[in-house]
């Protein structure tokens, strides 16, 4: 009888890992081949794991909530169907396994204090949580230890090296506090005005008629996103109203032979993104990101479209080389990665590599607002909902009255590295490009 190792598939260039969310499969169940055997998760996007064989599963080698590697053998398929007999663990195995399981339980429950993500204001990765949590380190002690990836983050190589340290005694977390307690006392008295004041925690209560509902995974990860967000960029806004009557007309005059003749529906937002990736072209300024001291300036045009999900959450697909696109590729793009967000069906590629992003705010009915940037990009434009409203309009006869299409633009940068000049030339163009078009154009 054939035994088939099934392995967490790789998911792209920039996802090294995933998380255990749901075990469909059970062992003993039987598999069809492509048949889904469990569901993960990575930093943005759930997927399922499918079969590559039919067999019978005979094997869970990770349990749910657990963190595993690409590559990583995560349950073994007995590929005889007809004939796989589900070995019992012998006694010895089993009674040795009951006692491992014991002692980490108890390990886990001498861990204090408890490893509580409210303790910190610092963002985390899974495995980074997982290592310290094993190794009792606190949140506390956690937020004392200097990270060397993006943005001061703690990697797995630095808590590692932080626990081989701690365990050599060359750092002991009792100096650590107290050095870093003196730290903030010299920098309390040097720089009162940029000390970070973080809120004090309000006693909430709850009545009989009061529903607590815990996060789910992806919106815990969103609020640690918009968080970091706000902590990491100086958000300045800059706000541009745009008339956009001729694209109004145009979209209604060809939207039903577009949908005939490409097979896609035409809205407004490709319109608004094909400006958007020919404005990044004239102030590439705008497509870049910032890693420390150094500004990184991007090849391609990636942008990314932020996109509601049915459960309330959010997810931002990127399309990719976007000024590369003509209306229709960019039409077809839109709707493609819209429709998979919204069935499921992203993959962890169709969220990575974003360098601007584009909101539809105007979909829920919002004039205009203020998006934190998607980090670590420098820039976030929101579009407004189009209104009908009486504008002057200029003629050689003079001016008059009329009835207008408009919207608002709101573009939010990070001030550390885009100035009002480029945040606000830049949305500016933007509006240009939507005010010229062209309604006598083919599509």
């Amino acid at each position: 009888m054939a035994r088939f190792e099934l392995k967490l598939p790789k998911m792209g260039e920039s996802v090294a890992e995933a998380t255990i969310t749901n075990w469909l499969k059970q062992v003993g169940d039987k598999i069809e081949m492509d048949e889904a055997v469990l569901e993960i998760a990575t930093d943005k996007v759930d997927s399922e794991v499918p079969s590559e064989v039919s067999g019978i599963l005979v094997e869970q080698l990770f349990k749910k909530d657990d963190l595993v590697q690409v590559g990583q053998t995560i349950a073994i398929i007995e590929t005889d169907a007809e004939n796989a007999i589900i070995e019992s663990p012998k006694p010895e195995v089993q009674v040795a396994a009951t006692e491992i399981e014991k002692s980490i339980e108890a390990a886990k429950e001498s861990i204090l204090p408890i490893l509580d993500s409210s303790n910190s204001d610092k963002f985390y990765s899974p495995l980074v949580r997982n290592i310290a949590k094993a190794e009792g380190i606190t949140f506390l002690e956690l937020d004392l230890v200097g990270g060397s990836g993006k943005d001061g983050r703690l990697t797995k190589e630095d808590i590692l090296a932080y626990i081989e340290a701690r365990k050599s005694q060359i750092i002991t977390p009792n100096v650590e506090v107290k050095v870093a307690n003196e730290q903030q006392e010299i920098s309390q008295i040097q720089k009162p005005v940029t000390q970070n004041i973080q809120p004090t925690s309000v006693p909430q209560s709850v009545n009989g008629g009061d529903e607590i509902i815990e996060m789910d995974r992806m919106r815990k990860l969103i609020s640690g996103y918009m968080v970091a967000s706000v902590q990491t960029s100086a958000h300045v806004q800059s706000f541009i109203e745009v008339d956009v009557t001729n694209i109004v007309k145009w979209r209604e005059k060809v939207k039903v032979a577009f949908e005939k003749r490409e097979g896609e529906k035409l809205t407004f937002t490709p319109i608004m993104m094909e400006a958007v990736a020919k404005a990044l072209k004239d102030f590439p300024g705008m497509n870049i990101s910032v890693d420390g001291d150094y500004i990184i300036k991007k090849k391609n045009i990636n942008l990314g479209m932020a996109a509601a999900l049915p459960n309330g959450n959010l997810i931002v697909p990127v399309i990719k080389n976007a000024d590369q696109l003509n209306l229709v590729g960019m039409a077809k793009a839109v709707n493609d990665l819209g429709n998979r967000a919204k069935t499921g069906k992203l993959k962890p590629d169709d969220t990575q590599g974003g360098t601007y992003t584009v909101t539809n705010v105007g979909t829920f009915g919002s004039v205009f607002g203020t998006p934190i940037i998607n980090q670590p990009q420098v820039g976030i434009l929101a579009l407004g909902a189009i209104r009908k409203v009486p504008a002057v309009i200029e003629t050689p006869e003079g001016d008059f009255i009329g009835i207008r299409q408009k919207m608002f633009l709101s573009h939010s940068y990070d001030h550390r590295v885009v100035d009002g000049a480029l945040g606000g030339s830049f949305v500016k163009r933007v509006a240009d490009y939507l005010e010229a078009f062209d309604i006598n154009r083919d599509f």
